[in-house]
């Protein structure tokens, strides 16, 4: 147990580097890759995803979730028991707070540069285009489902049989994933479809001496949290009434 902890939490962290960092590339005055867009930000988590995949699997995870929501549903697909869960949600979350203390780091001279607060958040967590609880929770729930299913049939053919991911294809396969979820589900809510993704990199962004930054956005922060977790559920029971 103790290794699947500094797995995920070795995994989180450099998912959260390199995925808010290329946020941050994107968003920070001054920075080489200012405003070159949303195709960046989204083939940056993927391959995020995918680094962190790795590192997950060198330091002691195979599992290699990174994710609580993906984590819960393993646990309700079966699988999973709760120590060995609650373990892997401690790791994904100190790793999603120190990935952001060293994309903070990683960008220090840029904070002071970028006048909006707003971008600021948007390096470390997530925000609504349009605010409202509902849709913004359901698309997050949509978005979680996409991630958890998907996942469970991309791996629910193993040992050689017919269909199944040649060894260690698995990361690549859903990085994919991930860059199709940010191109078609990203929209709305900036699709974190991970609980330990937002509100890590938020709590780091409150503790945090970053130049001129504003608020938390606290009372939106529920919803990265709740509606992955809820997603993840749905999926994995439907995984399970369909025989993945």
């Amino acid at each position: 147990m103790g290794n699947q902890f500094l797995g995920e939490l070795f995994g989180t962290m450099i998912l959260i580097l390199l995925g808010n960092g290329v946020v941050a590339n994107v968003l920070l005055n001054k920075s080489k890759g200012q405003n070159s867009g949303w195709i960046v930000i989204t083939a940056g988590w993927a391959f995020a995803v995918m680094a962190g995949v790795f590192v997950a699997n060198a330091t002691g995870s195979m599992e290699a979730d990174l994710n609580p929501a993906v984590t819960i549903a393993k646990m309700i697909h079966g699988g999973t028991d709760a120590a060995a869960a609650m373990n892997r949600i401690a790791g994904e979350m100190i790793g999603a707070f120190l990935g952001s203390v060293l994309v903070f780091l990683a960008y220090l001279p840029h904070w002071a540069e970028t006048t909006d607060p707003g971008l600021k958040l948007a390096c470390h967590s997530t925000a609504p285009g349009i605010r409202s609880s509902f849709w913004n929770l359901v698309c997050e729930i949509i978005g979680t489902f996409v991630l958890v299913f998907v996942i469970f049939a991309i791996f629910a053919k193993t040992g050689g049989t017919a269909g199944a991911p040649a060894s260690g294809v698995g990361p690549y396969l859903v990085a994919m994933l991930i860059w199709g979820i940010g191109l078609s589900l990203g929209g709305p809510t900036g699709y974190a479809i991970n609980p330990a993704r937002d509100l890590g990199p938020r709590i780091a962004h409150a503790v945090l001496p970053i130049a001129g930054k504003g608020g938390n956005d606290w009372g939106y922060s529920w919803i990265p949290v709740v509606g992955p977790i809820i997603g993840g559920i749905i999926a994995a029971l439907v995984a399970v009434s369909v025989g993945i």
